[in-house]
């Protein structure tokens, strides 16, 4: 292994595609937000097909289209630091789940002609 290693925190925000924050997409916020707030990274993730609370499952198969898919936002970073956006979240999310795992990070460095806005910039992890 040729990376550096480290402890971090992942945080995943559990909702649905239509979730809104001021007629924009919730999920579009969040990842905003973090961004602004100096996080590592964030990511989106769209599920095929899922259920919550409501026990509705939601999916993109043809016979039962769905326009309310699960979405995951993901973030890693520092403990500290994601601990400090997690009152942002209190302000964004109103239904759905935030789950925090502990994790080990591999860290690469950038390789050489990389743009430094993708896998080659070591990822979502300062």
């Amino acid at each position: 292994m040729s990376g550096t290693t480290g402890a971090a925190l992942r945080l995943t925000v559990h909702l649905g595609e239509c979730d809104t924050w001021h007629h924009k997409p919730l999920y579009a916020e969040i990842v905003h937000r973090a961004r602004a707030a100096g996080l590592a990274g964030a990511s989106v993730f769209r599920g095929i097909e899922g259920f919550g609370a409501s026990s509705v499952v939601h999916t993109q198969r043809l016979l039962s289209l769905s326009e309310d898919l699960p979405v995951a936002v993901v973030v890693v970073d520092t403990e500290e630091r994601v601990r400090g956006f997690l009152p942002q979240l209190d302000e964004l999310v109103t239904g759905g789940l935030v789950t925090l795992e502990p994790c080990e990070v591999i860290r690469y460095g950038a390789r050489p002609g990389a743009d430094g806005d993708g896998p080659a910039d070591g990822g979502a992890a300062r």
